[in-house]
């Protein structure tokens, strides 16, 4: 399932990142793509933000991990544009997010293929003009969730 949306404005991404984060569930992989500034950490703050955290939401560039205990649900922020090998990435503990009671959301996963899974989400952001532009490619379980996404 793909959709497709055009935001002038951050606010504009970050309420629609807000409408996403409603139908996520532990267990779901969220994969953000994009050049650097397209949007990605803003993405994730949005959906960590609408789950409960009152905390800052930074950028784990530096941690690779952070992670939101927010009552019903735990979220883990991943950014791997630092990884540079598998052994790296078994370091950081990634097995430990991926056991079903976390919604993960990975920043730069193309950096570590083979040890990621499919995603549930995949949001591709670009560039678009004076906005940005957010490609959703959902599975069929995850759209079953939101008729937008159909």
């Amino acid at each position: 399932m793909n959709s497709k949306q055009i935001f002038t404005s951050e606010a504009q991404l970050t309420a629609f990142a807000a409408e996403v984060a409603l139908i996520l569930v532990p267990g779901d992989v969220v994969y953000l793509c994009g050049e650097l500034g397209t949007g990605k950490t803003t993405f994730a703050r949005a959906i960590i933000q609408q789950r409960g955290s009152v905390d800052s939401v930074t950028s784990p560039t530096f941690t690779l991990i952070e992670t939101y205990h927010l009552g019903d649900v735990s979220v883990a922020h991943l950014d791997l544009y630092r990884i540079e090998s598998d052994a790296e990435m078994e370091g950081i503990g990634l097995r430990d997010y991926l056991d079903g009671d976390w919604i993960c959301l990975i920043e730069w996963p193309d950096r570590a293929p083979s040890m990621l899974p499919d995603p549930d989400l995949t949001v591709n952001l670009a560039y678009e003009g004076n906005g940005r532009s957010a490609v959703l490619i959902a599975t069929e379980r995850l759209a079953d969730r939101a008729d937008w996404l159909k």
